[in-house]
């Protein structure tokens, strides 16, 4: 059977699925998979080393297995799909350890990363010669079904490879599919930590209350109400960010007072910028030691 054959016969079943490191975002994501049908328990087979509570309360509740035997699984029926989301920074020590995932008779898997930073090429010196393997960068909001996700492809990756990506990673929240690799470090520096950067406005603005006269637990319930409020407005309203600000902004009231110091010179607009640029170095960085 040929690549393309054996990717698009794995996305008209529910494929076999490895995910290799089951922390938050593993399994959050292994959550999504399982509650949307596009993961069978019985064909789920996870591998962490150090499951933690919440990962033994999934594999109760879901009937997983955690840790099998690798060599056995191969043997038997091997893997349609391996989920690499083991950290960037030990994924050069981690992956050779699951190597028998790649040796089953059925032909390579379909592999996906989501560990920051490694590039398609570092993950194919890491694995056998012809694996098709997507680089794909989600965030947080995943663990509740409202995350984005960027994805791009190394040449061995069929367009039935990349729909059947697409459609895994849209059971927890949107997917784009990228031009090339090189806007992968400006996603993970937008969207993959973006959630961190709205936390922050959140505390900061929690902070400015409390300032302000506020008591400290008002101050948070306010802001984080904000903050989500505006979110689900912008997320659900046809307009873009800037006419929404135009919509709540009255000349010379307080929220354009307020707005005369965010967007002024060496404001919020450069802050983030700065932000943005420094989390794209570190990602290229992160690359360079695998």
């Amino acid at each position: 059977m040929t690549q393309e054959n054996k990717q698009t016969a794995s996305r008209k079943k529910a494929p076999a699925l490895a995910l290799i490191g089951a922390g938050r975002m593993g399994g959050a994501m292994m959550r999504g998979w399982l509650a949307s049908g596009l993961v069978r328990s019985s064909k789920a087979h996870v591998f962490e080393p150090t499951p933690q509570p919440d990962l033994i309360a999934l594999a109760d509740e879901f009937g997983l297995k955690l840790n099998p035997d690798m060599e056995k699984l191969a043997k038997q029926k091997g893997v349609d799909l391996a989920v690499l989301a083991v950290k960037p920074q030990v994924m050069a020590t981690v992956l050779p350890t699951y190597q028998p995932l790649w040796g089953g008779d059925g032909g390579l898997p379909l592999t996906i990363s989501i560990a920051a930073g490694v590039s398609l090429a570092s993950l194919g010196a890491l694995l056998p010669e012809g694996t098709p393997i997507i680089r794909a960068m989600p965030n947080t909001p995943a663990a509740i079904g409202q995350g984005v996700t960027a994805l791009i492809g190394n040449a061995h990756v069929t367009e039935a490879g990349y729909e059947q990506a697409e459609a895994l990673l849209a059971a927890v929240g949107t997917v784009v599919r990228l031009d090339n690799e090189g806007q992968m470090d400006a996603v993970t520096a937008v969207s993959g930590s973006g959630p961190a950067y709205v936390f922050h406005l959140a505390e900061c603005l929690t902070a400015a209350g409390t300032r302000a006269g506020l008591p400290e637990k008002m101050a948070a319930q306010l802001a984080i109400g904000t903050v989500t409020g505006a979110a689900g407005l912008l997320d659900q309203s046809a307009d873009d960010p800037a006419a929404l600000r135009q919509m709540v902004t009255s000349p010379g009231g307080t929220t354009a007072a307020a707005l005369d110091i965010l967007m002024g010179d060496k404001g919020l607009r450069d802050l983030m910028s700065r932000a943005v640029s420094a989390a794209a170095a570190r990602s290229k960085e992160l690359d360079q030691k695998n």
